[in-house]
Formats: C-alpha cells, sequence, structure tokens
C-alpha cells in the first residue's frame, strides 16, 4: 500500500460513508420518489451505485494491470443500467445498504493495495473516451459514480 493508494481509498471510503449516512436517513417514501436525473426510483439509483462498486473496482484492476476493455459501449452501459434498475425496481433499503457496505468495503481494499506503477497504468475504460490511468479511473468513475448518484438522490429527496 502506497501513500497514493491509500489517499484515493480514504476519498472513496469517505464518499461511501455519505451515501450510506444519506441512505439510512431515507424514509420509504423517500426510497419510492424519484428521481429526475436517472430517471429511476431513488433506491434504484442506490443499488446501481452500491453494484457499480464491484463492476467499477474490476475495470480499475484491469486497467492497473495494463488491460483495456476496448468494446464497451456507452450504449452498451446504458443498456446494462437500463436492464438492472428493471430488474431490481424492488429493491429493498435493507438490502442495498448491506450490498453498498458490502461492495465499498472490497473496492476500497482493492484501491489501498495498488502500487505507483499500476495507478499510473492506462487503458480505454469505453470506447470514444480517450485513454486514462487507474488513478484517474478511481477518482472520476469509482469516487465520481457515488458523488453523482448521490447528489442525485439527495435534490430528490431535499436533502443536503
Amino acid at each position: 500500500m502506497g501513500a497514493r493508494a491509500n489517499a484515493l481509498a480514504k476519498q472513496f471510503e469517505e464518499a461511501s460513508q455519505a451515501m450510506t449516512d444519506a441512505l439510512g436517513r431515507l424514509s420509504d417514501a423517500d426510497w419510492r420518489k424519484a428521481t429526475s436525473a436517472e430517471k429511476w426510483t431513488v433506491g434504484v439509483a442506490a443499488h446501481h451505485v452500491a453494484m457499480g462498486h464491484a463492476a467499477i473496482a474490476n475495470l480499475i484492476k484491469n486497467v492497473a494491470s495494463g488491460q483495456s476493455v476496448p468494446n464497451m459501449t456507452m450504449a452498451m452501459l446504458d443498456e446494462m443500467n437500463a436492464k438492472h434498475a428493471r430488474e431490481h425496481a424492488k429493491c429493498t433499503k435493507a438490502e442495498t445498504l448491506e450490498l453498498h457496505k458490502k461492495n465499498a468495503a472490497t473496492a476500497a481494499g482493492m484501491v489501498r493495495a495498488l502500487s505507483d506503477a499500476e495507478l499510473d497504468r492506462s487503458g480505454s475504460v469505453l470506447k470514444g473516451i480517450p485513454p486514462m490511468t487507474a488513478q484517474q479511473a478511481v477518482e472520476q468513475i469509482l469516487i465520481g459514480h457515488v458523488k453523482e448518484h448521490l447528489g442525485s438522490i439527495r435534490t430528490t429527496v431535499g436533502a443536503r
């Protein structure tokens, strides 16, 4: 574990804890409200984040090991997200919180284990988007994903 990886893991853990705290305060009515950004319920958006930790961590691990994801397109990602939303439309707050905590801990551990050399490796993460380093993927995709959806959830339920 290097200092950079540890700092990135801490940033992710802070964002994840903010998500945990926000989800814990949601009422059943809040859980069912539709977000304006994603057009999903708050519950589905939260479950999407919780599931996303594992997939994004795997993507980062691939980039850190010098592998790219050459054929993943934005349209494919959008379809995967739409399918997830349909399949998890009735997810509960309890199951989502449990999944979020479990997958966030796993993702943080993966980030923490990256060396400086691995953080500096770059690769393609999505067709049509310039390659990024593993560090950029942690910052922009892993941490950014939590912050983006947390912002949407907070806006939907009128929280800060």
